[in-house]
């Protein structure tokens, strides 16, 4: 038999692409210019765009009148304060939420110049920008959250509607449309279609919002910078400097300019985006086999514009054909055997086709070190076949779906930087007509960078965490980042003691240049009691999926506490800020 990697290698030169391909303003310092006319649609540079330098300049006015009611006057200059939260799924969610009701009873929640998250931290945010000035009447939208979440699921139909949506209207399709639809509406119990562009001016006495996320491949490679900031005006790289207005991110560009439209990032696809490190393969193929086995449950309902010109027998060969292939899947990381699978396959297929089914793997059972990838190879195999043989929707959408998983695509969307003659660049940035872009917390499970920006001149950080295991990694890992890059960091030491039964509160302050880091672990000695710390953890684990009713409450209530219990403390830095 031929290698197994040698037919891979073959065959997925001549896979069909489906599943990514179905069928600003500008500042004159920053911009491109290109036979000596600035004609560039992406801005390169490090400065702050003119939109966000005029809502931190009135955002600065609140700030002083804050600090001013706190006993805090400053005139000359307001510290910069800027609130991270970290990742963690629905806890995260939750953990901001109620932090950011203890900011709002101590007063200190309009000392905030911007809020950063990734994750599940950015599901509280999206929730909350929302409403415009959120943070003047936080008690009424926290209260509608929290009640939403309390609520039914997502109806079938609205989930299915909305997938058919993101699979028709877009050119690139990959998971995190998928994860979107099918996983984030669980927790978030809504579908927000809701741009983040139409945020802009609805919001001005909120703190100004940071969605980050990370490039997979400068991730995977290690190379120059992975970091991505979305905001409601502009996304980009932030250290690389170079971004595209935020209503554009996702659009086709050759050499700065948008030659496609593509939809504009809702809200929804923006959670999942910034939200897919929960996912695994067994999870997602799981969701999958339910979405299927709910679709084809209900197939005269799904597919009412077919129904009258496909046989019935074929739409139930086809449907038992995909089941199959999900349960295979299934079966392969179980580390089970899939003989019998692959054989009901390969029969139903050749039937369903007249004979004319062509599988190029073999029936031979690969070696145990190869049956990962066989899966992969027969699973494109199989899809790419049934294209041909069933091609109508929603089946097309179904064979996407599988081959994108067994490819592991998530985040894919056009680059706006693609052949860009720019030295400012690098080049792993521009060679490629396409970005694939995920979950932040699968580099750094907080939004340090986005705030690290110089021209940002952030004083004070506050960092929220919620992670699960060590809750000093995030702050420990950025430290060890900015030293090798040589961004101005505080140095980080903790007790070793302090990783199992933290306290709520930590400063870490260094040199002149670099900002104060307070540093505030959700489970604590204080807020939890001395020997309950591990139980809380446990109660609340990242990767359950929605936490029932009774489980919120006191999550919001223990969050909470970590800030109102350390008012003074929170003062005392911002104090010695002003001082400084």
């Amino acid at each position: 038999m031929m290698s197994l990697l040698n037919v891979f290698f073959r065959h997925s030169l001549l896979q069909n692409k489906s599943c990514e391909m179905k069928a600003f303003k500008l500042q004159e310092s920053d911009c491109i210019c290109v036979s000596g006319s600035c004609s560039s649609e992406v801005r390169i540079g490090h400065s702050l765009n003119t939109e966000e330098k005029e809502f931190i300049a009135r955002r600065e006015q609140t700030v002083q009148e804050s600090l001013k009611t706190l006993g805090i006057p400053c005139q000359d200059k307001v510290p910069k304060i800027a609130l991270l939260g970290s990742g963690g799924g629905e806890r995260a969610m939750l953990g901001l939420l109620g932090s950011l009701d203890g900011f709002k009873e101590t007063g200190l929640l309009d000392c905030v110049l911007y809020l950063s998250g990734v994750s599940g931290s950015t599901w509280c945010m999206a929730s909350l920008y929302q409403d415009s000035d959120w943070s003047t009447k936080l008690d009424s939208v926290r209260e509608k959250i929290i009640q939403r979440l309390k609520g039914p699921a997502v109806s079938w139909s609205e989930t299915f509607s909305k997938l058919k949506k993101y699979y028709h209207e877009k050119d690139l399709f990959s998971l995190t449309d998928v994860w979107a639809v099918l996983i984030v509406t669980s927790f978030v119990k809504e579908i927000d279609e809701r741009t983040i562009s139409e945020k802009q001016g609805h919001n001005e006495k909120d703190p100004f919002p940071i969605f980050t996320v990370i490039d997979k491949e400068c991730k995977q490679l290690k190379k120059e910078d992975p970091w991505v900031e979305i905001t409601p005006y502009e996304a980009g790289y932030s250290l690389t400097g170079a971004f595209v207005d935020v209503s554009r991110f996702g659009s086709q560009f050759e050499k700065g300019s948008k030659i496609k439209d593509q939809p504009e990032v809702d809200m929804l696809y923006l959670q999942s985006l910034c939200g897919s490190a929960l996912a695994d393969e067994q999870n997602i193929w799981e969701a999958i086999k339910d979405f299927f086995k709910n679709l084809f449950q209900r197939k005269e309902e799904n597919l009412v514009e077919v129904w009258n010109e496909i046989p019935s027998s074929s739409i139930d060969d086809a449907g038992q054909i995909l089941m199959d292939l999900v349960e295979m899947n299934l079966l392969t990381l179980k580390g089970k055997d899939t003989s019998d699978l692959d054989k009901t396959i390969r029969t139903k297929l050749l039937e369903l086709s007249g004979g004319k089914t062509q599988l190029i793997f073999p029936v031979e059972k690969p070696d145990k070190s190869e049956t990962k990838l066989y899966m992969k190879q027969f699973t494109l195999d199989v899809c790419d076949n049934m294209g041909v043989t069933v091609s109508f929707w929603p089946f097309d959408m179904c064979y996407a779906i599988c081959k994108c998983v067994v490819q592991w695509i998530w985040g894919r969307k056009y680059n706006c930087l693609y052949n860009m003659k720019d030295g400012r660049l690098p080049s792993i940035l521009v060679e490629s007509e396409k970005r694939d872009y995920e979950d932040a917390g699968l580099l750094l499970n907080s939004p340090y960078m986005s705030v690290l920006r110089q021209e940002r001149d952030i004083d004070l950080i506050i960092s929220l965490d919620f992670s699960d295991g060590d809750p000093f990694m995030t702050v420990k890992d950025i430290a060890k980042i900015c030293k090798r890059q040589n961004i101005p960091f505080p140095e980080v030491i903790v007790p070793s003691g302090d990783i199992i039964m933290p306290k709520d509160f930590y400063v870490f302050e260094g040199y002149t240049k670099a900002p104060t880091v307070i540093h505030i672990p959700l489970f604590n000695t204080v807020n939890c009691g001395a020997d309950k710390v591990e139980e809380w953890r446990k109660k609340y684990t990242t990767f359950q999926l929605s936490y029932r009713a009774e489980l919120i409450d006191p999550l919001l209530e223990v969050a909470g506490k970590n800030i109102t219990n350390n008012k003074e403390k929170l003062l005392e830095e911002i104090r010695k800020i002003m001082k400084r």
